[in-house]
């Protein structure tokens, strides 16, 4: 697909969103921050560390917003899924009917296990990719969690006719993608490639509400204390060389703290992913903005 776009492409790339679930998905918030004004008119540069499934992402891009993208993402199963929808969408998309074809709960298992019964090394990146949407679409409630391994350790949910292939949104996407830098880096990183005028939106794993609610699945080397207290001193130098950053996070005393000299907002969000439907009503989270 080429990187120079059409007219029709860019209609259809201005259309794409997310295209797997993903926990802390910022979907259900862009309304909150385009009414709050949260997001800059430009910037020279976007930077997105911890991609997810990539709707702020998606969102800017749809209005031009930055004249280069940069997305990453620790989970380096996460960053070929991003890379093969925007080089190869006909191979991904060839995998995932053959994958709908053959769905069922002991083919769900099967497919599962290809990174932990020898087979693994033997996939390409497009089936790695497809592999991954299929898991996506036909896990328990969309939940991407892999073990101290990195072995994807959900079991199957419970859907009469899972949606695997989802054509247009896929095609958004790709074209969306063209042109879009994505790879496998730690948040850090960001400080070697950002410069003054450029924006950066941190969306990491959140500090838990209490010590039941913590989720750090997404890649297997987890995402604790250490952690978040790194990133707020990245988030700091970025700010002292210009850049404008913004991150989302969880309403703690956490939190509050390691931000309390930037600019704290309070958003309403509901919680995507829960195995009691009860627990899905709004919550608090942080937007801490340096501009």
């Amino acid at each position: 697909m080429p990187a120079d776009l059409s007219t029709t492409d860019l209609h259809t790339a201005h259309a794409a969103g997310p295209f797997i679930k993903w926990v802390g998905g910022k979907g259900g918030l862009l309304e909150q921050f385009e009414a709050r004004g949260f997001f800059p008119e430009h910037a020279g540069a976007y930077f997105e560390p911890f991609v997810g499934g990539g709707a702020v992402f998606f969102h800017l891009r749809a209005r031009d917003f930055a004249s280069r993208y940069v997305l990453s993402d620790a989970n380096p199963e996460l960053v070929n899924l991003y890379r093969a929808v925007r080089d190869d969408l006909d191979a991904v998309v060839s995998q995932l009917e053959a994958h709908e074809e053959k769905h069922s709960e002991e083919y769900f298992y099967h497919v599962r296990g290809w990174d932990r019964n020898g087979v693994w090394a033997s996939k390409t990146p497009v089936e790695r990719a497809a592999r991954m949407i299929y898991l996506n679409r036909t896990c328990f409630n969309g939940l991407w969690r892999v073990n101290a391994s990195g072995q994807f350790n959900v079991p199957v949910g419970r859907y009469d006719n899972p949606h695997i292939v989802a054509r247009r949104r896929l095609l958004s996407a790709s074209i969306a993608l063209q042109g879009v830098e994505v790879e496998a880096r730690h948040f850090h990183d960001v400080l070697e490639h950002a410069v003054a005028g450029d924006f950066i939106y941190f969306d990491p794993p959140y500090v838990p509400l209490n010590k039941t609610s913590s989720f750090t699945g997404y890649a297997k080397e987890g995402f604790g204390e250490a952690e978040q207290e790194h990133l707020a001193r990245v988030y700091r130098q970025l700010d002292e060389r210009g850049c404008r950053v913004m991150l989302s996070n969880s309403y703690t005393d956490t939190v509050l703290r390691l931000y309390d000299d930037f600019h704290i907002h309070t958003v309403k969000a509901r919680r995507a992913i829960n195995a009691n439907s009860d627990g899905r009503g709004p919550i608090s989270e942080v937007v801490v903005l340096n501009y």
